[in-house]
């Protein structure tokens, strides 16, 4: 689970973050320290819903800003896949919705 929840704020802050002709962020570069592997990790041990979705809450929120919005067709559906991850209860609860957003994320870059 911390492998998807790294790479949902990886997909998400490359959409916010990378423009055309620079260098791509990749996992270790520092916009990504506080959504790092192990950050989550600290989190799924701790069996903290609440903080994981909070954390990816983040990066979706500005993943959808740099979309355009729900008045766009990519942040519509964006918005749709975060509550379902963010109604989540559980960490189970979170797996469906986590594979949604990450194979969302990776097809719209």
């Amino acid at each position: 689970m911390e492998s998807s929840l790294e790479t949902v704020a990886l997909f998400s802050l490359k959409l916010v973050y990378e423009t055309d002709g620079h260098s791509p962020i990749l996992r270790d570069d520092p916009v990504m320290d506080d959504y790092q592997r192990e950050v989550f990790a600290l989190l799924v041990r701790k069996d903290d819903a609440p903080g994981i979705q909070a954390k990816v809450a983040d990066c979706l929120s500005q993943a959808l800003n740099a979309l355009g919005g729900t008045q766009k067709p990519l942040g519509r559906e964006l918005h749709k896949l975060a509550t379902a991850f963010a109604q989540a209860q559980t960490l189970e609860q979170m797996g469906t919705p986590l594979t949604y957003l990450t194979s969302y994320l990776k097809d719209i870059q």
